[in-house]
């Protein structure tokens, strides 16, 4: 059985602006739906005026003497005061602080992982109250919490800014961090310096970098293949550096033919001894 509801007391919320026979000031300071002044007119002549034009005799000025009214169409009007507070508050950036504890002996792992907590924090563009607790007697030292403070803005310094500098209250001290320029506009130090290495025009292309090699295309593919192959490094080696230097070939052209032509120099005395030893 379902429980229910206590009664609410509160009375229903209702728009406070007074618009037509809601007006009960004797006369009004009328101001036409053009946006011109009509000048001090009685309420009921307002409110003929305004239904004259089918539109509402809305009370925009409650304090002036006599009251201030227009001529509108007040559905309308509500409608865009509407539109206009839901685009104001998309465009409103909302500060969230989030709140992280230290304390003066903490041990490295945990510092590390609280560092990273509040890295995270950062990134996320909330600001961060890093606070150290000190207890007994160690509130006589607060020179260790101020070591952990400094060192942690100095470590987060790519993605935060020291908004509040440490201070003492109690048995606490707290510093307070927001994100820095870098993060909020959605970079870091380290995609800057990646943005300058890969300037505008340099891809970075590993293949585009291996077709502009003075390998060439063919010998990169006759590499692939030998090396497929299980070809020996040595030979793989002397393939590449063939293919390095292209006046090799045109090189290795005159030492054949000289080789040839000594072939032929050494043949003909054979040839005319086996002549003679026919004969």
């Amino acid at each position: 059985m379902p429980v229910p509801r206590r009664f609410d007391r509160r009375p229903p919320e209702r728009d406070t602006t007074r618009t037509n026979d809601r007006i009960r000031v004797p006369e009004v300071r009328l101001i036409d739906d053009d946006g011109n002044q009509v000048g001090v007119l009685k309420t009921p002549d307002a409110l003929a005026f305004a239904q004259e034009r089918d539109l509402d005799l809305v009370e925009v000025a409650p304090e002036a003497r006599p009251p201030v009214c227009r001529v509108l169409d007040y559905s309308k009007y509500k409608y865009e005061q509407a539109q206009k507070q839901k685009q104001a508050r998309k465009h409103q950036q909302q500060i969230t602080v989030r709140e992280i504890k230290f304390r003066p002996k903490i041990a490295e792992h945990d510092y590390d992982t609280k560092k990273h907590h509040v890295e995270r924090f950062l990134r996320h563009k909330d600001k961060v109250k890093v606070t150290i607790m000190f207890r007994g007697r160690e509130v006589t030292h607060p020179e260790r919490g101020t070591v952990i403070l400094d060192r942690l803005a100095e470590e987060l310094s790519e993605f935060g800014v020291v908004e509040q500098r440490p201070i003492q209250e109690g048995r606490n001290m707290t510093m307070m961090m927001a994100p820095s320029k870098a993060v909020l506009a959605g970079k870091t130090a380290a995609e800057e310096a990646a943005d300058e290495v890969f300037t505008e025009g340099e891809t970075g292309d590993v293949a585009q970098t291996a077709l502009e090699s003075p390998l060439g295309a063919e010998a990169v593919a006759n590499l692939a293949a030998e090396n497929a192959a299980g070809a020996p490094a040595d030979a793989i080696e002397a393939a590449a550096d063939a293919a390095v230097a292209p006046g090799s070939e045109q090189a290795a052209e005159p030492d054949a033919d000289a080789a040839a032509e000594s072939e032929r120099a050494s043949a003909e005395p054979a040839d005319a001894a086996a002549d003679t030893a026919v004969s």
